[in-house]
């Protein structure tokens, strides 16, 4: 089914076909149905296939043309990449109509914030820290909030935002439509959605814990002192586009940085306490290609839409096997292709057994071969039945120019 044949606007479509869509995907086709009738949703689907049109597509078309009064529409976001990236796409989408849309987020200042929104704004896109600031100076009003989007909301729950987030949307007004997306639906979410919507149609795409089918994923077990030498060794043998590298920690983000540049990679860093010029400048050059690598903490595995993202890396295992979907998903998105290692130490045996339960699959184990690998354990002893005489421990298959390595002591 065709864009033409959802009833959206015509300005909006001529949007939609100037940002280079074609073809609706899944989570387009049952959701913009909903939004266009008024009906409260909940929305899920695996990352990167396109939720924000799901949501941006059919509001602008119930917008129809700009009123000089309060926001018709709030949309929040978890962080300031979000926010800034959807609201990109509800102008893009909008650029052949008159309504206006304005990000509201912090690390920046004020000013620049508080001009667009004294000129009327019909769609806010807003992290909810930088939104309270201006409820409490009553620079903004929801009031006249006829749609309520929660984005991410997950993302939102984790980063522990649920009391601003219920606070916000007690300030809306109650007769109005509430749009819950998000990739993952935790029982938490179910909390939030009592008293937020009202008999609300249930979307979900794919299956919440699934790893996308374009993605191939790999774990590389790897001693701990060979992380970064097995990390260039990748990057060497790896045709590669551009290259997301995740660290669990903004230290170890920026240590792992220095040592790419050091060895002549065009290197960007993302991470919390990057200045807000500093975070746009390193994701627009990532999009540009300037960068052919970006090292970033979690802020970046829902904050980053990167048309050509060939390969991302684990350096550290993630913490919740919740991120290890959404950080690989940063690649293969919208059909396309692409390569997802792990780097995995002894220590990180129970988080990849997490992983793999999450997700439900094991995760193949590669060796890279070549590599002047040092004894490691990957996984933990388990208890093993006696051998046979004569038969060997702690076998390495070979398949291709990779290695399947089993661990051994």
């Amino acid at each position: 089914m065709p864009f033409k044949a959802l009833q959206l606007s015509a300005p909006v479509l001529r949007g939609v076909v100037a940002a280079g869509y074609t073809d609706p995907t899944p989570i387009q086709l049952r959701a913009i149905p909903v939004v266009l009738g008024g009906g409260d949703l909940i929305g899920s689907a695996q990352t990167g296939t396109g939720k924000t049109a799901a949501f941006a597509l059919p509001i602008l078309t119930r917008l129809g043309a700009h009123a000089a009064r309060a926001p018709r529409v709030l949309v929040l976001e978890p962080t300031r990449e979000l926010a800034a990236q959807v609201e990109t796409a509800f102008r893009d989408f909008a650029r052949f109509t008159d309504l206006r849309t304005v990000a509201v987020f912090g690390g920046v200042g004020y000013g620049l914030q508080r001009t667009e929104l004294k000129r009327g704004v019909d769609v806010i896109v807003a992290t909810p820290g930088r939104l309270m600031d201006y409820l409490h100076d009553r620079t903004i009003n929801l009031q006249g909030v006829e749609i309520l989007v929660l984005d991410e909301v997950d993302r939102m729950l984790d980063m522990g935002f649920l009391p601003v987030v219920k606070d916000i949307i007690q300030r809306c007004p109650r007769q109005r439509q509430t749009l819950f997306f998000s990739a993952t639906v935790p029982p938490e979410i179910q909390a939030v959605a009592s008293f937020a919507l009202r008999n609300p149609t249930r979307v979900e795409v794919g299956v919440n814990r699934s790893v996308n089918e374009s993605v191939k994923h790999a774990l590389y077990p790897v001693a701990a002192d060979q992380k970064f030498e097995l990390l260039e060794a990748l990057l060497a043998r790896t045709d590669f586009d551009s290259v997301l590298v995740f660290s669990r920690t903004k230290h170890g983000a920026d240590k792992i940085a220095r040592k790419l540049k050091a060895a002549n990679h065009s290197v960007a860093v993302l991470h919390a306490n990057r200045s807000q010029n500093q975070r746009i400048e390193a994701l627009a050059g990532f999009k540009s290609g300037k960068y052919e690598i970006m090292v970033a903490t979690d802020i970046a595995a829902r904050g980053i839409d990167v048309a050509g993202v060939s390969h991302v890396i684990n350096y550290d295992v993630p913490e919740k096997p919740e991120d290890y979907v959404h950080r690989i998903g940063r690649t293969g998105r919208a059909q396309a292709v692409g390569d997802a290692f792990t780097l995995v130490t002894p220590e990180n045996a129970h988080d990849v057994r997490d992983i793999e339960r999450f997700i439900g699959q094991k995760i193949p184990e590669l060796r890279l071969a070549g590599f002047s690998y040092r004894p490691f354990v990957a996984r933990p002893p388990q208890v093993q039945p006696p051998r046979p005489p004569g038969s060997l421990p702690g076998q390495i298959r070979h398949k291709g120019s990779f290695n399947r390595y089993r661990g051994r002591r």
